[in-house]
């Protein structure tokens, strides 16, 4: 099953609104279990779709470009974050319709330098987009409950990744809702 360029779309959207809704709270607040604050994360978000838009369009294969996208920083208007991150996700829409789907770039440098092809530059980014604006959700107490299809298939998509036997994450379980194993299985907790 594949996480798709609408798919990252559709996530976005549900992310941009939940942030919109919560402009006017405390976004200094911590971000669910993070150290960093809600600004912070949602910021560090932003820079999670930015990235792999960047690695995929250097078509670099030995490591990541030494360059990059600006973010708009933490002490950045709300407002402003989410529209770096609507912004964000058009480039990385873009750049992925744009390759052709022979190309390989780094996707991952950790645990090991990683190649991969175009489809698997929306889901990378989608996984720490949809665990990042859990946290953020939780920080600034907004309920955040992403579409299950949608869930569904960024776990399909991503179950194999070493992301999950890394770093606090445990692997997918694959069972039940898909939105509860992405968020568990990152070392998170339901809010």
């Amino acid at each position: 099953m594949t996480f798709t360029c609408a798919d990252l779309q559709d996530l976005a959207a549900v992310v941009a609104d939940a942030w919109r809704e919560s402009a006017d709270r405390d976004w200094s607040a911590r971000a669910g279990t993070l150290d960093w604050s809600c600004a912070v994360t949602a910021d560090h978000a932003v820079d999670t779709v930015f990235a792999p838009a960047m690695f995929l369009a250097s078509r670099k294969t030995d490591g990541y470009p030494a360059y990059g996208f600006a973010t708009p920083g933490p002490e950045a208007d709300p407002m402003l974050l989410v529209e770096a991150l609507e912004t964000a996700v058009r480039v990385l829409v873009g750049v992925v319709t744009a390759t052709p789907p022979g190309v390989r770039a780094v996707i991952w440098q950790r645990p090991k330098i990683e190649t991969r092809g175009p489809s698997d530059f929306p889901p990378r980014a989608a996984l720490e987009l949809i665990l990042h604006a859990h946290d953020v959700c939780t920080g600034l107490g907004v309920a955040f409950r992403p579409p299950e299809p949608l869930c569904d298939r960024l776990r399909q998509h991503t179950r194999s990744w070493p992301h999950w036997h890394s770093a606090g994450w445990v692997s997918l379980t694959m069972v039940g809702d898909a939105w509860p194993d992405l968020v568990h299985s990152s070392g998170r907790r339901m809010s």
